[in-house]
């Protein structure tokens, strides 16, 4: 039982409508002006795993999941695991609230060290433009997968997922101490598109999507 207040990097203008206590996080589910998109949604308190092993394919239940590839992504039942080079993993649980981390030395919780948001909108590839120079458009690489690179200046890692119906989104990853400058870049950054936080419902939903 957690028995403290983890706090989000990442706070935004406008005032909650729902909201809940989840693992010791406060969770905005719904903001009251996020209107129907764009969104730049905060994930910073969903579980992240790092997995740093010299044969990450042998890695415990996991090692079937971790694609063979760098830059490879795998999406399971609202899991994201992205291979970010040949020693090292990510692991983004999405949708489950409190998974069960192997007790395992290549596994290290990393969920209070990043920041995590996502862009979710029609005009993604617009928008990221404007924020980085990586090509997420590539006519090479079908999503999703995982870029990493800069975001207004900053190092970051970056998943595209799949679209679904009118909507993509790209997930963005950084560390903790950025994560505030990087929501008002964002923000700003996008405006024309009235870019707006949005809950983590509407995240949650869009993921669900056939």
């Amino acid at each position: 039982m957690v028995m403290y207040n983890r706090r989000s990097p990442v706070k935004y203008p406008s005032l909650p409508r729902k909201k809940e206590i989840r693992d010791g996080w406060e969770v905005v589910l719904e903001y009251r002006d996020q209107g129907t998109g764009p969104f730049l949604i905060d994930l910073s308190h969903i579980p992240k795993w790092d997995v740093q092993d010299a044969r990450l394919s042998n890695v415990e239940s996991w090692g079937e999941l971790i694609p063979v590839l760098p830059g490879g992504c795998t999406v399971q039942n609202g899991t994201l695991v992205s291979r970010m080079n040949p020693t090292q993993a990510v692991i983004w649980h999405l949708l489950q609230a409190d998974p069960v981390m192997p007790q395992y030395p290549a596994f290290t919780d990393v969920t209070d060290a990043c920041a995590l948001m996502a862009v979710l909108a029609k005009d993604v590839f617009a928008i990221m433009e404007k924020v980085t120079p990586l090509d997420l458009s590539t006519p090479s690489k079908k999503p999703p997968f995982l870029l990493q690179g800069p975001v207004l200046r900053v190092r970051c890692q970056i998943v595209l997922l799949d679209r679904k119906g009118e909507y993509m989104a790209v997930l963005i990853a950084c560390s903790r101490g950025f994560g505030q400058s990087m929501t008002e870049a964002l923000l700003d950054a996008a405006k024309e598109w009235d870019l707006r936080p949005g809950g983590e419902t509407v995240f949650r939903d869009w993921l669900k999507e056939e």
